[in-house]
C-alpha cells in the first residue's frame, strides 16, 4: 500500500527517527489542513459508508473513533472527521497545563505494530482546550473528552481537580471520558481502586448533573486498564452502576510487555503503557468480560489492537457498542479508516 510503501518511512525518518517529532509534525500537518474546508470536504467524500448508531443517548454517524491521545488539545478535529472518523476523543487533558515526562517518551516498536509511551497527560490545559473548542464551534460528530489528575495535585485532591476540568469543558463535549488507568501519572491508577473510585466518580455524577440543569448531563464514562483481574473489573462495575456511569472504554494502555516480537525487545524495559497489536486478546477479553457481566447493559467503547476491519469486526462480536484505535494509524495509515468502516457496513453491524 502506498502508506507502508512511501509515507510511513518519511515519517519514521523524522527528526532522526524521532516517534514524537513525527507525530508533532503530523497533528500540525492536520490542523493545516482543518483551515481547507474545500479540501477536508474533497477527502470526506472518498471515505466509505459508514453505520450510523445510538450509544448511551449519542447519535454516532460511524463506529470507528479516534481514541484519546491523538490529538491532545484538539489541534486538528475538522481532519479527523473528514479521514472518517465516526467520533472523536481529545486529551487527556488536565485542568493544569503541563509538559508531561522529560523525553525521549514516545518509542515504536515496528515489529509488533506497537507504541510504548509515558508521555504524562502532555497538555495546555483544560481551559486552553475549552477556549479552542469555543473558537472552533460544532464540529459535525460527537466529541469525547478525556478527563485526567494534573500530575502536581495530590491524590487526596483528585476529584476537585477533575471537577475543574469538567465545569469547564462539559458544555463542549457529547461524552467525558474519565481516566483512572493511564500507568504514566504517579499513584492515577490508584483511582480504580473501589473507594476511591466510588468517591471520584459520585462526585462527577453530581457535579455534571448540577452543570446540566432541568437538561440531561453529558455521559460520563469510565477507562480502565487492561491490567485489572476479575474481581477488579467486578467492583469497578459495581461503583459504576451505583453512580449511573454511561459506559466504559476498555482498555487503556499495558504495563505488561507479552506478546512482543523479538526484534523489538531491546525497547521492552523502556518505561510507559504499551498498546498496539500485543494488546489485541486482553483487549477484546476485558470487552467481553464487561458485557458478560453486566448483560450488555453498559456500553463499551472498544479499543487496544485493533489494526485490521477483522480486527474490528472481532471486537463488535465481543460486544463492543463503538470502536477506537490510534496506534495502527500509525502502521497502516489513515485509509484503515475506511476498510473498516466498509467492513463493518458490509458485515451489517
Amino acid at each position: 500500500m502506498l502508506y507502508e510503501r512511501t509515507v510511513r518511512p518519511l515519517l519514521f525518518s523524522l527528526g532522526g527517527g524521532d516517534a514524537e517529532v513525527a507525530h508533532a509534525r503530523t497533528v500540525a500537518g492536520l490542523a493545516r489542513l482543518s483551515r481547507r474546508p474545500a479540501l477536508l470536504h474533497a477527502i470526506s467524500q472518498a471515505c466509505g459508508p459508514r453505520t450510523p448508531r445510538t450509544v448511551f443517548g449519542v447519535r454516532f454517524p460511524g463506529v470507528l473513533g479516534l481514541a484519546a491521545g491523538a490529538d491532545k488539545d484538539g489541534s486538528a478535529l475538522p481532519a479527523w472527521t473528514a479521514l472518517g472518523f465516526g467520533f472523536v476523543e481529545v486529551g487527556t487533558v488536565t485542568a493544569l497545563p503541563q509538559p508531561g515526562n522529560p523525553r525521549p517518551r514516545l518509542f515504536r516498536l515496528p515489529e509488533s505494530e506497537a507504541v510504548i509511551n509515558r508521555m504524562g497527560f502532555n497538555n495546555r490545559g483544560a481551559a486552553a482546550l475549552a477556549a479552542r473548542l469555543r473558537q472552533l464551534g460544532p464540529l459535525g460528530a460527537p466529541l469525547g473528552v478525556s478527563l485526567g489528575k494534573s500530575k502536581a495535585t495530590p491524590v487526596e485532591d483528585a476529584l476537585e481537580d477533575y471537577r475543574r476540568s469538567l465545569r469547564l469543558l462539559a458544555p463542549f463535549a457529547d461524552y467525558v471520558a474519565i481516566n483512572v488507568s493511564s500507568p504514566n501519572t504517579p499513584g492515577l491508577r490508584g483511582l480504580q481502586d473501589r473507594a476511591a473510585l466510588d468517591e471520584l466518580v459520585g462526585g462527577l455524577r453530581e457535579e455534571a448533573v448540577a452543570l446540566a440543569g432541568d437538561a440531561s448531563p453529558v455521559p460520563l464514562l469510565v477507562k480502565i486498564a487492561p491490567d485489572l483481574d476479575d474481581a477488579a473489573i467486578h467492583e469497578l462495575l459495581e461503583v459504576c452502576d451505583a453512580h449511573a456511569v454511561a459506559g466504559l472504554i476498555a482498555t487503556n494502555t499495558t504495563i505488561g510487555r507479552a506478546g512482543l516480537a523479538g526484534a523489538d525487545a531491546p525497547l521492552a524495559g523502556e518505561a510507559g503503557g504499551l498498546s498496539g497489536r500485543p494488546l489485541r486478546e486482553r483487549a477484546r477479553e476485558v470487552v467481553a468480560r464487561v458485557v458478560a457481566e453486566t448483560g450488555g447493559r453498559l456500553p463499551v467503547i472498544g479499543v487496544g489492537g485493533i489494526g485490521s476491519p477483522d480486527d474490528a469486526l472481532r471486537m463488535l462480536d465481543a460486544g463492543a457498542s463503538l470502536l477506537q484505535l490510534y496506534t495502527a494509524m500509525v502502521y497502516r495509515g489513515p485509509g484503515l479508516v475506511r476498510r473498516i468502516d466498509r467492513a463493518v457496513a458490509r458485515a451489517g453491524r
